[in-house]
C-alpha cells in the first residue's frame, strides 16, 4: 500500500497553529471540558471522576456503542464500530471492502482519503460534481454519471454527503437514485456524514444511508457538526455485523482502541447532541449573513452561493493571479488562512482550479473576516 501526501493536512501542518485567522476551519467552535462536563448527568460526572485509565473495548465500549446507536433507525450497539476519528473510519472501512481486483466511485473534489486511500488499494473512478451557478446552491449531480461510471466489478461507490468542501447536499430524489444503482448491482456505499445536522433547512437532511440501504457504512464524528474535534471518535455504524467484525479486527494493527477519556467525555456529547447541534446551528445562522455581505461587497473579487449544508463554502477567485497565489498571500502577509484549490486536486480528474474553502463555524469568524476585509483592500 502506498499514500500519497495528504495535501490538504500538509498545508495544514504549516499554517494551522501559526496564523492569526483560521478562515478556513471544517468543524464548529468548540468547547472547553468544563463546559462539556456540565452537559452531561451526574451519573456521567461521576462516572469521569472515577474513569480508569486503562485501555479499552477495541470495538467501542458497550454503552457508547449503544448511545451512537440509538442516533440510527433500527439500529443496536452491535451495528456500531467506534473508531479514532472519521479518518480511522474511512481507512478501515475501505480496506475491508475492497481488494486488488476491485473497483470503486467517489466523487470529486473530495476529502482526499475519500479518493487515495481506495486507490491504494484498486482502481477508482471519480465523478465530479456540476458547477451549477444559476442553481440555489450553486452545485449538481446527475445519478446517471454515477450509473454510468460503475464497472462489473465495480464494489464500492464512497460519498460525503453533506460535501466537502462545497457544502453540496443532494436532494432525496438524487440520494435515492445512487442508492437503487447500488441496489441493484449489489454494491457497497460508504457515506461520510460528519456535517450531519448542519442543513440550511432542516426539511432537506437525508436519512443516514445507513437506515435506507442493507450494503451502506455510514460514518459519524463528533469534530464536525458537534464542535469537538480534540476528542477523536468517530464511528462506523453497518448492518452487516461480519464487515464490522473485519473493521474492529483491523484496528489491531493501527489504533487498537479509543482513548478512555474520549468515548465517556463521547457519550456525554451524545446524550447531549441536541443541545450541541442547536449551538452550532446558531453559530452559523450568526456567521453566514456576515459571510453573505462580505461577498456582496467583494462582487467583483469572488462568485459565491451559500452552500446547502454544513460549515464551509467553496467560492470562486476571479483575480487574474491565480487562488493559489491569492491564498499565499493572505496568510504570509496578512495572517489569514484559506484553503486554496491546490490542496483538492485530484488523481482521478480535473476539479475545479479557481476556488478555495472556506469557514463559517467558529466564533472569531468576525474577526477574521475583518482582517480578511483589511487585507483585501492594501
Amino acid at each position: 500500500m502506498s499514500l500519497p501526501e495528504f495535501a490538504l493536512e500538509a498545508y495544514f501542518a504549516r499554517w494551522e497553529f501559526t496564523a492569526r485567522h483560521n478562515l478556513c476551519a471544517s468543524d464548529m467552535e468548540s468547547l472547553t471540558l468544563t463546559d462539556l462536563l456540565a452537559l452531561g448527568t451526574p451519573q456521567q460526572r461521576e462516572a469521569w471522576d472515577r474513569l480508569w485509565l486503562g485501555y479499552t473495548e477495541t470495538a467501542g465500549a458497550p454503552t457508547l456503542r449503544a448511545a451512537i446507536a440509538g442516533m440510527y433507525a433500527g439500529l443496536e450497539a452491535d451495528d456500531v464500530a467506534v473508531t479514532v476519528g472519521a479518518g480511522e473510519a474511512i481507512f478501515q472501512s475501505v480496506r475491508a471492502l475492497l481488494g486488488p481486483d476491485d473497483h470503486a466511485v467517489t466523487l470529486i473534489p473530495n476529502y482526499q482519503s475519500l479518493e487515495a486511500v481506495a486507490a491504494s488499494v484498486c482502481a477508482v473512478t471519480g465523478v465530479p460534481l456540476d458547477p451549477a451557478p444559476g442553481s440555489e446552491y450553486g452545485w449538481s449531480l446527475d445519478p446517471d454519471r454515477i450509473a454510468a461510471a460503475l464497472r462489473p466489478n465495480t464494489r464500492l461507490i464512497i460519498l460525503n454527503v453533506p460535501h466537502n468542501p462545497t457544502g453540496w447536499l443532494p436532494p432525496r430524489p438524487v440520494f435515492n437514485a445512487i442508492i437503487e444503482h447500488a441496489r441493484s448491482r449489489g454494491i457497497w456505499i460508504l457515506s461520510d456524514e460528519v456535517y450531519r445536522g448542519l442543513e440550511r433547512r432542516e426539511e432537506e437532511r437525508l436519512p443516514p444511508a445507513v437506515e435506507l440501504y442493507e450494503r451502506a457504512l455510514s460514518v459519524g464524528v463528533l469534530s464536525k457538526t458537534y464542535g469537538l474535534p480534540g476528542l477523536r471518535l468517530g464511528w462506523v455504524a453497518c448492518r452487516d455485523r461480519e464487515l464490522l467484525r473485519r473493521i474492529v479486527r483491523q484496528k489491531d494493527y493501527t489504533t487498537l482502541c479509543a482513548p478512555a477519556p474520549s468515548e465517556a467525555l463521547g457519550e456525554i456529547a451524545i446524550g447531549a447532541r441536541d443541545h450541541l447541534v442547536a449551538r452550532s446551528r446558531a453559530l452559523v445562522a450568526r456567521n453566514l449573513p456576515l459571510l453573505q455581505a462580505f461577498f456582496a461587497r467583494h462582487a467583483n473579487r469572488f462568485e459565491w452561493q451559500v452552500p446547502a449544508a454544513g460549515c464551509i463554502g467553496y467560492p470562486r477567485y476571479l483575480g487574474g493571479e491565480g487562488v493559489d497565489a491569492f491564498a499565499d498571500d493572505a496568510v504570509e502577509r496578512s495572517g489569514v488562512l484559506l484553503l486554496p484549490a491546490r490542496v483538492y486536486r485530484s488523481a482521478l480528474g480535473p476539479v475545479p482550479a479557481d476556488r478555495f474553502r472556506i469557514g463559517f463555524g467558529r466564533a472569531d469568524m468576525p474577526a477574521a473576516l475583518e482582517a480578511f476585509e483589511a487585507h483585501l483592500s492594501r
